[in-house]
């Protein structure tokens, strides 16, 4: 994923920490209350914090973007983020154009001209992260101690930020 500076410590926390999580899992909500998950391709981190990905017009998901979850996992790196926030769709043709990637083809076999291709971008408001990255050596250790003592023992940092969104631009009805 392209990662912009960001336009704050926060943000730059949370770009630091997913940058390299090449998969996203993007929890909305249905008309009937259930929770529908996907896997989605992060393609950008703009400087507001937006995430931005392709997206199918003809997908049920953009009509369920106003509660929306991502979730980043690295299990290598004991890295854990959590983002909260909305999505809308943005059918910019030049924005399309220079995220495009030959990855995304067997999905939009015309390129980026594509008629149901559109971009996704998702604004976080609150992030909560777990970040375990000492060495793998390090948090199993850990673990065993915690087993043998019954006591649960700090395995990083976990945090929150939140009020994300405050710096990036959300558009009503946007297309």
């Amino acid at each position: 994923m392209k990662t912009e500076t960001q336009a704050s410590a926060d943000l730059s926390h949370i770009a630091q920490m997913i940058e390299d999580i090449h998969i996203a899992m993007l929890t909305t909500i249905e008309p009937d209350g259930a929770l529908a998950s996907r896997p989605m391709a992060p393609l950008e981190m703009d400087a507001h914090g937006a995430i931005w990905f392709f997206t199918d017009l003809r997908s049920s998901k953009v009509e369920h973007l106003k509660v929306a979850n991502l979730a980043f996992t690295d299990m290598t790196h004991g890295t854990y983020v959590s983002l909260s926030g909305c999505g809308e769709i943005d059918t910019d043709r030049d924005h399309i154009e220079r995220l495009w990637t030959p990855m995304a083809k067997p999905w939009f076999p015309d390129g980026p001209a594509s008629e149901a291709l559109a971009l996704l971008k998702f604004v976080p408001n609150v992030a909560d992260y777990w970040d375990a990255s000492s060495s793998r050596m390090v948090r199993a250790f850990s673990l065993n101690a915690s087993a043998v003592t019954g006591k649960p023992i700090a395995m990083g940092e976990h945090g929150s930020h939140t009020g994300l969104s405050s710096s990036v631009t959300i558009r009503e009805g946007a297309s």
